[in-house]
């Protein structure tokens, strides 16, 4: 959608591409230097989408909300499940905010396939790809089980594998973004 009168459109779509991009690209080195990302820089993207959208009518602002919502909500049952970290899930909102809704189910469809690619990468660099396997069977236990089945494990669990999945999400949020030419 089109955002605000015609002669403010290009300008706050540039502002949206800018800040999107900002956004994802910040999260990914901080995910990948420091393993966590920074709750401020998911709440400047959240708010920053929403400030965009505005100009763009009541419409415009709803389908970012939306989009927020619904990759919040699968952001946090991913994270209930021990699959992301919860800096993943915040982030996973302030983009879910920039797409809106419908385009935020293609994007997570998206980074998720991008995150699988990623951590099969990751695993096979480093020999591990029997223990990637281990994981996942033990993960798709605790999914069918609501989390009962299987050895509690988190992210801080000793010898957890982990990825910076920040890097994922950033290249599925800009990969659709401008290749499905998202629009505020």
């Amino acid at each position: 959608m089109q955002a605000g009168p015609d002669h403010l459109g290009p300008i706050i779509q540039t502002a949206a591409d800018v800040a999107i991009t900002g956004v994802v690209c910040t999260a990914a080195w901080c995910d990948v230097t420091a393993h966590r990302i920074p709750n401020w820089l998911s709440v400047t993207g959240l708010v920053a989408a929403i400030l965009l959208r505005a100009p763009g009518g009541v419409a415009a602002t709803i389908e970012g909300l939306a989009g927020a919502l619904i990759a919040l909500a699968i952001g946090l049952v991913l994270y209930a499940l021990r699959a992301i970290g919860g800096g993943d899930a915040k982030l996973l909102a302030a983009v879910g905010a920039f797409l809106g809704f419908p385009d935020v189910i293609g994007g997570l469809a998206l980074m998720a396939v991008l995150g699988g690619a990623f951590a099969l990468a990751s695993m096979i660099r480093k020999g591990l790809l029997p223990l990637l396997i281990f994981n996942t069977v033990d993960l798709i236990k605790s999914w069918r089980s609501w989390g009962r089945a299987g050895q509690l494990r988190t992210l801080e669990s000793p010898g957890a594998l982990t990825i910076p999945y920040a890097v994922p999400i950033a290249l599925g949020t800009l990969i659709w973004w401008f290749a499905e030419g998202v629009r505020v």
